[in-house]
Order: structure tokens, then sequence, then C-alpha cells
């Protein structure tokens, strides 16, 4: 019996998608459930499975793209099992090595030019032709008797515009996967169709660098998951959207739709480019719970694991380039959302405090924004609102009740 498999609809709204690798060949035996394809949609990585065990043939190629529903290999099921197929094949090899290490040593070792004192000096009539041109003689390969550069060598020296470096000038062209074609066009149409703009301002961390110092051993034994700077932020961002709602808002038409939820989409790198989670109801998650929920989507992320419905939705958006090493950037919309808050690295820096010099752990964070909906005084209010959270975790996150927060 012959076995048609079609693509699986990966999610909503995906209509097609691309071969990105089989990991089986034409003619293979596969088990059933064995992955023999990943398929790359416009939003994730898949592992397309065999629904069947049998011999299987391809119709497609890699790169193709595929609709959902079209068929992309056969599977005979009534195809027996090969028996030994691993010792015949062992066998095959040591038969074919053999032959060919034998040729190998009867093979004519190549002739190594004689090297003497007149390898690589020019003739006379070569150096002068050589220096009219600007060619340094030790970047010329001479032909002559012993590798002396002669007359002919110098006339067809190609002087080196600019300064000569005797490296690999190749290049490799490749194909930009699904998602990475459909990440460029998101950020194409987010800078294109909004009228973006980029607030900045710093924040001092110095009050939750003490909390984690004093409370992440005991955070991280008893919950399982460290205390990092995602659930600070993550709780001040929930904080400011409750403040000011239109930074909760999308645009749909001629209508704006503002939510009483917030689902916070968490970029993260991912072997096949950007992702973007989303952690559901931020607002009704504690440390414990955001820190838990960040880990298990980024490890599902860096994984390939990561579903469509997991990064599906969201209402605002939080990226961190500071794990890179950024000091300053402007972040682009996450469309349809109408916001995103970028994060940075964290530098000691000298500011004033109490009428004098100190220095502190500083970082630079910026607000990118569609102006058609979100306005600058609800812009710039809401990320002093996250300066003013971040600078005062304990009374206006925790509610002056730490060890509660973070349920110790």
């Amino acid at each position: 019996m012959i076995l048609e498999m079609k693509v699986p609809s990966p999610g909503e709204s995906i209509t097609e998608v691309e071969i990105a690798e089989w990991l089986v060949e034409d003619g293979d035996y596969v088990e059933k459930d064995q992955a023999i394809a990943e398929v790359d949609s416009d939003k994730a990585t898949l592992e397309l499975p065999a629904e069947a065990s049998g011999v299987i043939t391809l119709k497609a190629e890699v790169g193709d793209a595929v609709e959902v529903g079209a068929i992309v290999c056969l599977i005979d099921t009534g195809a027996e099992k090969p028996e030994g197929s691993d010792k015949k094949s062992n066998e095959a090899t040591e038969i074919e090595t053999a032959p060919v290490q034998k040729e190998a040593e009867k093979a004519p070792q190549p002739v190594q030019a004689k090297e003497t004192y007149a390898s690589g000096v020019a003739s006379p009539a070569a150096k002068k032709i050589l220096d009219e041109k600007g060619v340094d003689s030790t970047t010329v390969k001479g032909s002559g008797r012993d590798g002396r550069i002669t007359k002919e060598d110098a006339v067809n020296a190609v002087p080196s515009m600019g300064t000569p470096t005797g490296g690999n000038r190749g290049e490799t062209r490749s194909k930009l996967s699904m998602l990475r074609r459909k990440v460029a066009e998101r950020l194409v149409s987010a800078k294109n169709e909004t009228a973006m703009l980029t607030t900045f301002n710093e924040v001092d961390m110095s009050a939750i660098f003490e909390l984690r110092d004093q409370y992440k051993v005991d955070f991280k034994n008893k919950h399982g998951v460290g205390l990092g700077f995602m659930s600070f932020f993550t709780k001040a961002v929930v904080r400011a959207l409750e403040m000011y709602p239109a930074v909760n808002s999308m645009i749909d038409g001629k209508e704006m739709i503002s939510y009483d939820f917030c689902d916070i989409s968490i970029a993260v790198s991912g072997p096949k480019g950007l992702m973007v989670p989303v952690i559901r109801n931020a607002e009704n998650l504690t440390f414990r719970g955001i820190e838990s929920e960040v880990k298990r989507l980024a490890i599902r992320a860096r994984e390939g694991e990561i579903t469509v419905d997991e990064m599906t939705g969201g209402t605002f958006t939080i990226t961190n380039g500071g794990v890179f090493g950024s000091m300053l950037s402007t972040p682009i919309i996450n469309p349809p959302q109408s916001a995103i808050l970028g994060m940075h690295n964290i530098v000691e820096r000298p500011i004033a405090r109490e009428g004098a010099i100190a220095i502190a752990p500083i970082m630079y964070v910026a607000l990118s924004y569609d102006h058609r909906i979100i306005d600058g005084k609800e812009s710039v209010g809401f990320l002093v609102a996250v300066k003013e959270a971040l600078e005062n975790p304990t009374e206006l996150l925790m509610d002056n009740n730490v060890k509660k927060a973070l349920e110790m």
C-alpha cells in the first residue's frame, strides 16, 4: 500500500511551508513517527514525522515552497524492513577502501619545486617592470628556472589596487529561510506603515542589584530558577500598561482595540532567527511564575520546539539587546502591537545622587511606539513609570514585602 504524506497545517493563517531539510534520503526505510524532514513556516520550524513505516519516496526538494495539504512524499507500507543492512554496508566499505589505499600507495607523488637562492628573485628586466608598476616582487610567483621571476611574469603581474592583502576574497550565497523572509517583511512593514518614534531614559539598577544579591541564592534553591532582570522588567511593564492603557492597544482599520490583559512577548534569539514567544496574562504571575515561564519559552525556542500558538498574539514586547552588549538602540515595533521596550547592557556610570557624584549600574532603556494612537505624553509617562518601578521595586512592585513577593 502506498501512503501519500501531505503537509499538515502548522496553524491558522499559514498556507504554505518550505522544506528546510530532509532528514532521510530517497529510498530509505523509515519507522512510524520518525522525523523525516524539517519544514519552515513564517513563524516557526517544525519536524515532519513519518505517518507509517515503509520505504520513502521524496516528492519535494530542499528549498521548495509547498502548500499545506500538498503531497511531499510517498511511503510504501508494504515494503519489508531490510535486514543486515549495517553489516553489508560495513563490508562494502572495507572492500572499497582497500583498493583505494593500494592505489594511493602506487600513485606518483608530486615533484616539489626546487628551492634555491634564485627562487622569487626577479631578473633585472623583470625588476624594472615591477618597479614601474609598483608591484612588490614577493607577491609575484616566478615561472622561470628554480622559481625565478621572468620578464613575462612581470608583464603579466597585476598591480594591487589599495593595500595588498593576499587573503581569501570569496563569497557565498544562500537562500533566506521562510522565517527570516517573514521577519524581514514584518520589520519593513512596521517601518513603512506605522508612525514610529522612540523615547529614551536611563535606569539606576542599584536597588535591583541589592535585592538580587540578597535573595537570588535562596530564590534559586527554593524555586529552581534564577532571579533575573526579566521578572522585574515584566512587572514594571505590566504596572505601566495599567497606568497607560493606550500603550496596550492596537489599530485595526479605523478602530483602536484596547486590552484589559497583558500578554507580554519576549524576543529570543533562536537557531532559525528571532523568536517572540508570549507570556500569557503576565499581570497574574508572580516573580517565580514569570522567571519559570521565561526559562521554559526560551529553552523551547532555542531547541526549535516552540509552537506557532506560543508565538501568536502578544499585546506588548520586551527585547533585551543588552545580552549581546548593546548600549543603546531603537527597537522596531512588533506588529500589530503598538509599542516595544528595549533593554540594554548595564554599565557603571557616574550619576548625581543627593547632590553628590556617585557610581551606579545604569541601563539605558528605549520605548518605540506608534504615534498614531500613542501620544508623546503617554509614551514618555509610560517609560518614566517603568523607570520609577525599577528604581524603587520594593515599594512599587513588591508592596513593601519582599519575602512575600518572592514567596520566600
